[in-house]
């Protein structure tokens, strides 16, 4: 029933998601390591200018 819901609701984007539910850890890593990229280098740049 879910199921049925599911495809009738998201329709093309239901293979989009499977993909991405496939692969999640891939996916999750590299967003989180941009994220740790871009807090850790702008910190940077607000030091640097702060001196």
């Amino acid at each position: 029933m879910v199921d049925a819901m599911l495809e009738f609701m998201l329709g093309p984007l239901r293979g989009i998601s499977d993909f991405y539910l496939d692969y999640q850890l891939y996916f999750n890593t590299i967003i989180v390591g941009f994220a740790l990229y871009k807090i850790l280098f702008s910190q940077k740049k607000t030091q640097e200018s702060a001196n």
